[in-house]
């Protein structure tokens, strides 16, 4: 059986306004000037505490777990519905599965909150699983994830591919033995995505289907 493993944030769903609103009211919150930390792309995508502690660190402030618990709140209140599916999106879910290719999401977003994405964005019946960082901890680290998943589904890493938008999916595919497919419409620039290990990068979602084909081939 052939995988393609999906990343979320930056590679199904064009996640960022809701998650940028959400870490600015954070910021607010705790007592900072929330534009003085400028273009927060770069914070979408890592595992969220990862995300929060290096954005308060411009402010001398160590309160991460605070930060990561008002963002939460407000993210699942409000910023987890500013969302919407990538052009092209739809169409290369369609390609993959109707070649009879398996598909799970794997994504540093908590599991619940992509749950609530994929059935908000009307994605879900294109995936086996939701895949995401456990909301009592664990699971944070996108290698440890994978590390998880691939053995839970009992997906051979030799037919597995993961799709995604940022350096942490290369650096967990390598990790965990799969190829990994770099995806240019995301957060991610060409250079990022080259340097962490990607096997092929995909300038479009239609490129997504025949770069599986090639290194499952």
């Amino acid at each position: 059986m052939s995988v393609v493993l999906l990343d979320l944030d930056g590679t199904l769903s064009d996640s960022k306004p809701g998650i940028v609103a959400s870490f600015r009211y954070m910021l607010g919150q705790m007592g900072h000037d929330a534009d003085a930390v400028g273009d927060l792309t770069w914070a979408v995508g890592p595992p969220i505490g990862v995300s929060i502690a290096r954005m308060l660190e411009q402010y001398g402030d160590r309160r991460a777990e605070e930060g990561v618990a008002i963002y939460r709140a407000r993210y699942s209140e409000v910023g987890i519905y500013d969302c919407t599916v990538y052009p092209g999106i739809v169409a290369m879910l369609d390609t993959l599965r109707d070649a009879g290719i398996a598909m799970c999401v794997a994504t540093s977003k908590r599991r619940d909150f992509a749950d609530r994405v994929m059935d908000h964005l009307s994605l879900r019946h294109y995936v086996r699983s939701v895949y995401g960082a456990l909301p009592g901890g664990g699971l944070d680290e996108k290698y440890d994830l994978l590390a998880h998943l691939l053995p839970t589904e009992g997906f051979a890493t030799g037919r597995t591919v993961m799709v995604g938008d940022r350096m942490h999916d290369m650096h967990a595919a390598a990790k965990n033995n799969l190829r990994g497919i770099g995806v240019l419409w995301g957060y991610g620039s060409q250079a990022e995505l080259e340097k962490s290990g990607a096997s092929a990068v995909a300038a479009v979602p239609a490129d997504v289907p025949r770069l599986v084909a090639e290194l499952l081939q």
